[in-house]
């Protein structure tokens, strides 16, 4: 592996949790040692997106995150009324202000993780708040929905 950095054992459990089980609405993951991604927050079921963001928020602004969200919203077909859609997304959280090894060492390790984690709707990659809102968010996963 080029950045060293292995995916840990709980991962696929906790992504069956979230993708099958739906028991929380997302997964925060780090990497642990500069050695190997692990799950270090677990949200809700019944959390919102606003506590999502809260929680990316909280981290400070020289942290960098994965994080796995089961994204619910409506899109309108034409001639239909509004139907319910979710998507699974990955998002990769590395703010412009996280310190370059930091963010070089997410970046290459990304992969591994998208490799690991087989279902995703949508990959994201986010540096700053305006890039994980969920109005952009929204925008990039009904963007490839059937109109």
């Amino acid at each position: 592996m080029a950045s060293g950095v292995s995916v840990a054992d709980g991962v696929q459990q906790a992504f069956a949790d979230v993708k099958t089980g739906m028991k929380y609405r997302y997964l925060i993951f780090h990497i642990k040692d500069d050695k190997e991604i692990d799950v270090e927050a677990y949200g809700e079921r019944d959390d919102k997106y606003d506590d999502f963001l809260n929680y990316l928020g909280n981290l400070g602004t020289d942290h960098c995150r994965y994080a796995l969200y089961d994204f619910e919203y409506e899109h309108t077909f034409q001639g239909t009324s509004d139907t319910k859609k979710k998507k699974l997304i990955l998002m990769s959280w590395c703010p412009d202000t996280a310190k370059i090894k930091t963010k070089m060492l997410y970046s290459t390790s990304f992969n591994y993780l998208k490799q690991a984690l087989e279902g995703v709707g949508k990959y994201i990659q986010a540096t700053d708040m305006s890039e994980a809102s969920y109005e952009s968010v929204l925008e990039k996963c009904s963007s490839s929905d059937r109109s």
